[in-house]
């Protein structure tokens, strides 16, 4: 029995999501595993500013966000990468090292680069001694994520060939891909999942999501496609956002049968399971969530950066659709209800690069 401890930092729902993925396989496997949010850990201000200013930015400045990505993924000492790295390096960690000294860690897997670069620094300083993994969780590889850790897991090929590019000093790079949980390694089928929702089976089902976050005016979106014509099923997920709720229950009064709003979910594998078409943005968990379960995405405008590159790795391997806007999201709808072969060949590519099992995959590399 191991002791395996997850790092991971509360900005976005996914780093965590893919944390708990790896905490609850090797519990299933009989190791002890803790999860750690070094958000609890870091001063206050620091939590505040990095935190919070990453959801405002992705949120209300996408465009910004993109410029910061690529500006800050040159690998120069003077960039903004620099300049992060070395704010982290002044942060008091005592509070995080004594953290971990009580999990007495066989091994620590890191979901986000923040821990990574911590631990690679107190490696190199002799103050931390079990060995560090890094999870990346997309379908790129940015400079952010590359320190002297002992080894990466990552999502495809392309990105184990990328990193090795960048870090020709990397002593192990695994191929697993994107830690999801093992719910979706088992989804239940497709009739009961839909009797779970009220839903008839048999009917197109698209799914709108907007993220843990409920982040974006997915009202206006659904409304935008009940006017499309066509006898299809739309549920649309809002998050924690209570007003969006309201907004979506309010508009479901005039598409009885129709339209089926949904609050925060713990079991979107099941919501997945009665779905044929996700309509989201590529965020890497949520993608590799719909890839495990053979759901095919149309991603909708994509945040610059992280989400452009998963995006094309829908695209490049014919899982996807891609719209920029409302009127391309109705025109793609308008589509796949056009063309009946559609959706069954985005399917089998989504089915094609799924890996449910990436949890246990990350396991073995760090355990082997």
């Amino acid at each position: 029995m191991a002791r395996i401890t997850v790092c991971s930092v509360s900005a976005g729902a996914g780093h965590l999501r893919a944390a708990e993925a790896v905490c609850a396989a090797a519990r299933a496997r009989g190791h002890e595993a803790v999860h750690i949010d070094v958000m609890d850990h870091v001063p206050r201000l620091f939590r505040k500013v990095y935190a919070d200013s990453y959801l405002g930015v992705v949120e209300k400045r996408p465009a910004l966000w993109g410029f910061l990505y690529h500006v800050s993924d040159r690998p120069k000492a003077d960039t903004l990468a620099g300049r992060l790295r070395r704010a982290v390096e002044r942060l008091n960690t005592r509070r995080l090292t004594a953290r971990l000294a009580e999990t007495a860690p066989d091994a620590v897997v890191c979901t986000h680069f923040l821990p990574a670069q911590i631990l690679a620094r107190l490696k190199g300083l002799g103050r931390f001694a079990p060995p560090v993994w890094t999870v990346v969780t997309d379908f790129d590889v940015h400079a952010l994520w590359i320190h002297p850790v002992d080894g990466y897991a990552v999502a495809s090929e392309e990105v184990a060939v990328r990193l090795r590019d960048r870090d020709p000093a990397a002593q192990r790079i695994a191929v697993t891909g994107i830690p999801i949980s093992p719910v979706f390694a088992a989804p239940p089928p497709r009739a009961v999942a839909a009797a779970e929702l009220g839903l008839d089976p048999g009917k197109p089902t698209f799914l709108l999501m907007s993220g843990g976050f409920g982040v974006g005016a997915i009202d206006l979106l659904a409304e935008r496609i009940l006017a499309v014509p066509g006898d299809f099923q739309l549920v649309a997920l809002a998050g924690r956002n209570a007003e969006l709720l309201a907004r979506l229950e309010a508009l479901s009064l005039r598409h009885p049968g129709r339209l089926r709003p949904m609050g925060f979910t713990k079991t979107i594998e099941r919501v997945m399971a009665c779905a044929d078409l996700a309509i989201s943005k590529p965020g890497g968990l949520t993608t590799a969530e719909c890839l495990a379960v053979g759901l095919p995405m149309l991603v909708v405008s994509p945040i610059p950066g992280q989400e452009e590159r998963n995006a094309d790795h829908l695209l490049e391997h014919g899982a996807a659709l891609k719209a920029h806007d409302a009127a391309g999201v109705e025109h793609r709808v308008r589509r796949v209800l056009a063309e009946p072969d559609l959706l069954p060949r985005l399917r089998a590519a989504a089915r094609a690069l799924g890996r449910a099992d990436a949890a246990d995959r990350v396991l073995a590399a760090v355990l082997g």
